[in-house]
């Protein structure tokens, strides 16, 4: 398919658009929207771009055993600062406002529940998430931003754009979802641009918060 310049780029930020919108109101059991927005992502990146996952940072060779320690040492540094220091303050400027997770009440004691969604956390969190918003996504806005300033445009616009993605969690789960999602990216940048070590840091942060949820701290 041989499409002008500018037609790629408004294509991308359609499914940029499509990415955002399509998961919150596709209305399909569980979380059956990710092979539908997967699907999308590899026929955009097959027909339209020429490329394929290794460019938008994941490929299965890359992996490294220590993206794993790494991300659950990463999540738990940057989880207990965010929760135990930088968010309550937030909160002292938003003193009526909590970070709505009720969508997770159902795990609360329920083992099994919570083992499920401990596997949906790997898969749609680790695996989903990073690999749309901080391989696909961050690496459209590097081709449609020019300039010395590219990369740090581009940086902040995908991470709005993933807080804005946790709309249903109130405006503090929006500003915890930009500075947890920042420090997603800037684990895959600092080690090569490979997606594994956002995949586990941000797996195992969730681990952390959802392992609250089922105790009953939230």
């Amino acid at each position: 398919m041989n499409l002008s310049a500018t037609t790629r780029k408004v294509i991308s930020l359609l499914v940029i658009a499509f990415i955002f919108a399509y998961p919150h109101n596709s209305y399909l059991p569980l979380f059956l929207y990710v092979p539908v927005v997967l699907t999308v992502l590899w026929v955009f990146l097959k027909y339209i771009s020429k490329e394929n996952f290794k460019d938008i940072f994941f490929r299965f060779k890359n992996f490294e055993t220590k993206s794993i320690w790494i991300g659950a040492l990463l999540a738990v540094i940057v989880f207990g600062l965010l929760q135990f220091a930088f968010m309550p303050l937030v909160k002292n400027i938003f003193p009526d406002k909590n970070i709505n997770l009720k969508d997770f009440n159902f795990i609360t004691h329920n083992p099994v529940n919570f083992i499920f969604v401990l596997l949906m956390a790997l898969i749609v969190g680790g695996f989903y998430e990073e690999l749309v918003f901080h391989g696909f996504i961050f690496t459209r806005f590097e081709k449609l931003f020019t300039g010395k300033n590219s990369f740090i445009i581009s940086f902040v616009i995908t991470n709005i754009i993933f807080a804005a993605y946790h709309y249903q969690q109130g405006i503090l789960g929006v500003v915890n979802a930009f500075v947890a999602g920042s420090c997603y990216q800037a684990a895959i940048l600092m080690n090569k641009k490979n997606l594994w070590y956002g995949l586990f840091f941000h797996s195992f942060y969730d681990f952390i918060g959802l392992t609250f949820i089922f105790l009953g701290y939230h």
